[in-house]
């Protein structure tokens, strides 16, 4: 029998058994009586947890498809949309946008750096932009924006906000419409805890009137709300994976949202307490808004990538190296949706063991120790 494997990456994330379970059952036709009552309630719940009162689309693709959706529908070429990087996935709204036309200005800091609301004003008032497109969770650094304060930043200069939540929708707070976010991106895999191949996008009156006039068919907001409104997909969609996301977005809705926050507030915690307890220096910032990932340098002498292979091939335990310039530098804990605290302090322990065997510097047999008194006895705010 194959050893016990943990799946710790920052997305695809595990999958429920209840939600694997869905996935299980027979195959409905997609325009039958069987799946119209499972993707209204899809559907519906989707906008509860995006907490909004309007469509949520749809899509069978990646969380990069639907970043295309955006794209598609918001971009006209030549005009000017402002685009926020602070990692790799910031760095992908500015190559989509681009892609598709768009003359980027691109408001770039370094990777690991937190945006800032007062760097994305100042721009906007020196150049307009119909659009400003940020990364709320950027999953290659640990960094969580504060997406409320940099969606009123571009409000106020009259640009529209596209948010890249893919990790962070069902993990942190992210209130589409009390924020005036337009459009928020996300994807099945990784705090909705399913596994991938639905994009979804959550989509504002305002950008829908924005929409340009860039060629699109399969990406069609209008096309995919119509067809949804009637609880009757513009195309065949992945019928396994919607109740599957059904059955998980229940979960979500039946924990409290507010709880599922808070219990990530807390792993996160405990993910940094347990890497601090070893001397391991967080490259993450170590707050509580960083409840996604954890990125933590590797001590100096030792590769990432090794950690990686060794947990992997030793343990069974799958982590995350750094991406870009951080590759072999970093590594990644995700702690995103069907998590609870001993996955955290599993990982840890596994980690001593592996950078003991790499010959590296570190505080033995406190990290778990840490970890737990840091996700128990502490209170959140």
């Amino acid at each position: 029998m194959g050893g016990k494997q943990y799946l710790l990456t920052p997305g695809p994330t595990p999958v429920p058994p209840q939600v694997l379970a869905a996935l299980a059952e027979p195959i409905v036709h997609h325009r039958s009586p069987d799946f119209r009552p499972v993707y209204e309630s899809c559907l519906t719940r989707l906008r509860d947890v995006c907490r909004t009162s309007q469509e949520v689309l749809m899509f069978a693709s990646s969380g990069t498809g639907a970043f295309e959706s955006a794209v598609q529908n918001l971009v006209t070429r030549g005009e000017r949309h402002l685009v926020v990087s602070a990692g790799n996935f910031g760095e992908r709204w500015a190559s989509l946008t681009k892609a598709y036309g768009a003359e980027v200005d691109h408001l770039q800091y370094a990777w690991g750096e937190t945006p800032d609301a007062d760097d994305v004003r100042a721009r906007l008032r020196e150049r307009d932009a119909k659009a400003v497109w940020i990364v709320h969770s950027e999953t290659s650094t640990g960094v969580v924006s504060d997406i409320q304060s940099l969606a009123a930043a571009a409000k106020e200069q009259g640009a529209l906000v596209v948010v890249d939540a893919v990790s962070s929708l069902g993990a942190v707070p992210c209130e589409t419409d009390a924020w005036g976010l337009d459009v928020v991106v996300s994807g099945s895999q990784k705090a909705l805890m399913t596994p991938p191949g639905l994009g979804i996008c959550a989509v504002s009156e305002s950008a829908y009137a924005a929409t340009g006039d860039t060629p699109r068919f399969y990406f069609d907001w209008e096309r995919t709300r119509k067809a949804q409104q009637k609880f009757d997909a513009a195309f065949t969609p992945p019928v396994s994976l919607v109740a599957a996301l059904d059955v998980a977005l229940g979960l979500l809705l039946d924990e409290g949202l507010d709880t599922v926050f808070e219990r990530h507030v807390r792993l996160g915690r405990a993910a940094r307490a347990g890497a601090k307890a070893m001397g391991l220096e967080l490259f993450s910032p170590d707050e509580d808004r960083s409840a996604v990932v954890t990125a933590v340098h590797a001590p100096d002498g030792v590769n990432a990538d090794d950690i990686v292979k060794i947990l992997r091939d030793k343990h069974g335990i799958t982590i995350a190296s750094g991406q870009g310039d951080w590759k072999g530098k970093i590594f990644r804990l995700g702690h995103i949706g069907f998590f609870d605290v001993f996955d955290i302090t599993t990982a840890l322990a596994a980690v001593e063991l592996t950078l003991a065997e790499l010959g590296a510097d570190i505080e033995r047999g406190v990290a778990v120790t840490a970890a737990l008194e840091a996700y128990e006895h502490t209170q959140v705010a």
